[in-house]
């Protein structure tokens, strides 16, 4: 896959002036952007829309955990605005997970995503929630992501350090997209198990996600260039 297909820009943004300005200040250096909850409410459905227009791929990631019929109708207008990938929480189940893929198979290219653990979780807060014991992160990751396969999810979302155990249990064929990814001498920012891109990317992933690396540089687009060449030194 060619270094620039494989990078995600988050548009962790408020409101819709702020997205369109990263937009329009990565011109056609960035082709995939990701849009969550927070902009999604913010903005509304026509700034995907508006993206898919300019030809950019979208990963709407809504993390949905809901019923299944209502996942699915998620799923089904997620489709019906030309996103690419939708995230699903694989903690759902089965079930959940399922009524996702079958909402998408009306939609040739839009692809399934399970989130397995966020990647600010440590071991200690899975503790917090039941998943006692001696199940590390990691476990618990791979778990989750062979249940998602099970169901017939295209790709996880994990952490860079998963990406090697991830590659090795879900085979070439799927996608492993990583958030919680910073260029060498960056914070970290929230993720607890962060990496750098040329890291993830080496390990197994398919794609990372990059956020304020990129969207708030003073240059946004030389800032994504940087990211670009890490991936391929």
């Amino acid at each position: 896959m060619e270094p620039t297909s494989r990078i995600i820009v988050a548009l962790d943004c408020d409101n819709r002036r702020a997205a369109d300005e990263v937009v329009d200040r990565l011109g056609d250096e960035c082709r995939f952007y990701k849009v969550g909850t927070e902009l999604l409410t913010a903005a509304g459905p026509d700034l995907i829309e508006r993206l898919v227009a300019r030809g950019k791929e979208v990963f709407l990631d809504l993390k949905l955990f809901e019923i299944p019929n209502s996942v699915a109708g998620a799923v089904r207008a997620a489709g019906a605005l030309g996103v690419s990938m939708v995230t699903v929480h694989s903690m759902g189940g089965t079930g959940i997970m399922s009524a996702a893929v079958a909402a998408a198979r009306d939609f040739p290219r839009l692809r399934v995503l399970a989130l397995t653990v966020v990647t600010s979780m440590t071991s200690s807060d899975l503790a917090d929630i039941g998943v006692t014991g001696s199940t590390s992160t990691e476990e618990q990751v791979l778990r989750l992501a062979r249940l998602a396969q099970g169901a017939g999810c295209h790709g996880v979302i994990a952490s860079p350090q998963e990406a090697g155990p991830l590659r090795g249990v879900l085979g070439a064929g799927a996608l492993i997209v990583t958030p919680g990814v910073a260029l060498p001498g960056e914070s970290a920012g929230e993720h607890a198990r962060p990496g750098t891109p040329r890291a993830a990317v080496a390990a197994g992933a398919s794609h990372v996600v990059v956020g304020r690396t990129v969207t708030r540089a003073a240059d946004p687009a030389a800032a994504f260039r940087l990211v670009r060449a890490n991936l391929v030194q």
